[in-house]
């Protein structure tokens, strides 16, 4: 039989069973399907519910809506919401027959869309945005323990047996599941999932909302080092062990430390000596964590189970250079345009700042090399990833 060939001008419906646009992952799917139409493919988007305009699809359907008005999710229990979803799309793809070539999914609404999508020709793809669910579980889980604090009931990363029956349903439904980093590549290999039904892409960031530094920025400035933490402070992004690493590193006394983000219930007080430091400032959300990134010189993100932090290349496009556990996703080489430790080893974390914290010159290269990659961050390059799987997954 011959080889499918995959049409110049993709038809994707891109199914996401929450709120497009709004943050977390409604940004990073909202952006997926821009950069898909920007790229010129039709693109035909499934949502409950818009946070912003999808300008350029070719059809918006939301599914949870009433006369025109929203329903939340909430109002009639999230797991049925996203049956009702999944139920939707699958219908819709039997209307579409041989209008559509590739259906994109999101977690909690894949099995009907999946089963509709085989039986009308139409392949499937299933996002991943973390690691493995059962990965993701057991590893933060250990954590949460160690560290002594209860994880909250209804937690993403709480375990739920429904739920990863659910993902492993999920993931065995669809033709390919797409991870946005090698890290979490590993973690469904690991978990006996055959290579060929993965595939790697990766995420980005918006230029216009992060720019550039100031060229005094791109050469270092006077004080010690400034680092940031950004994100939810949280055991699974590993804060506890960044704020030791800070403190035992050397760069304390002449440096800052700053926290952009909301604390999980009970993290906060279990860090409460760190906290305390002078030279740490817990600033909580920030509108602009650009503005910040832009007046730091490194962001420090230990974390331990982690798909691709967008935090990381929010803070490449900045010029603050990402001092990362392997775990963060983060697109950058050690050495050569970041610095990568082990997730969970703190003395490498250690010794990470205060080689920043001591070396200028280190600094300075490094900010170098990651502003020269810009361009190869933008979600522009996260739909030409796209692209690429949708196409060997069509001639496949």
């Amino acid at each position: 039989m011959a080889r499918a060939e995959a049409p110049e001008r993709l038809r994707v419906l891109y199914s996401f069973p929450d709120t497009l646009g709004a943050p977390g992952i409604g940004t990073t799917a909202w952006n997926q399907v821009q950069s898909l139409i920007g790229l010129g493919h039709e693109v035909r988007v499934h949502a409950t519910a818009l946070a912003r305009d999808v300008p350029g699809a070719a059809e918006v359907v939301t599914t949870l809506t009433v006369a025109g008005k929203r329903v939340p999710h909430r109002a009639v229990g999230r797991r049925r919401a996203y049956r009702h979803h999944d139920r939707r799309v699958a219908k819709a793809l039997r209307r579409l027959e041989g209008r559509v070539d590739v259906v994109h999914c999101w977690p909690r609404a894949t099995v009907e869309t999946a089963a509709a999508a085989r039986k009308t020709g139409v392949a499937s793809v299933r996002e991943a945005p973390n690691t493995h669910t059962a990965y993701a579980y057991e590893r933060v889980a250990a954590e949460t323990e160690r560290l002594g604090l209860k994880q909250p009931a209804g937690h993403s990363h709480t375990v739920d047996e429904d739920a990863l029956a659910l993902e492993e349903r999920e993931y065995a439904a669809v033709d390919l599941v797409a991870v946005p980093s090698e890290f979490s590549r590993r973690t469904f290999l690991e978990h006996g999932f055959p290579p060929g039904r993965l595939g790697l892409h990766q995420y980005g960031f918006d230029p216009a909302r992060f720019p550039p530094p100031a060229e005094r920025r791109r050469n270092g400035g006077p004080g010690g080092l400034r680092a940031l933490f950004a994100g939810s402070a949280e055991p699974r992004k590993g804060l506890h062990y960044a704020l030791r690493a800070w403190v035992d590193s050397g760069a304390a006394p002449q440096g800052t430390f700053t926290i952009c983000g909301g604390f999980y219930p009970g993290y906060d007080a279990l860090l409460a000596e760190w906290l305390d430091h002078p030279s740490v400032t817990v600033q909580g959300f920030v509108p602009d964590v650009g503005a910040v990134m832009r007046e730091s010189d490194v962001l420090v993100l230990p974390t331990i189970e982690e798909g691709s932090a967008l935090v990381t290349y929010e803070a490449q496009a900045s010029g603050c250079v990402p001092v990362v556990s392997d775990a963060a996703g983060a697109r950058c080489e050690h050495m050569e345009d970041g610095l990568v430790h082990e997730a969970g080893d703190v003395a490498a974390l250690t010794e990470h700042l205060g080689m920043v914290d001591r070396d200028p010159e280190l600094l300075a290269r490094l900010r170098s090399r990651t502003l020269a990659r810009r361009d190869e961050l933008t979600w522009e390059q996260g739909g030409r990833d796209l692209e690429t799987i949708y196409r060997k997954l069509i001639t496949r």
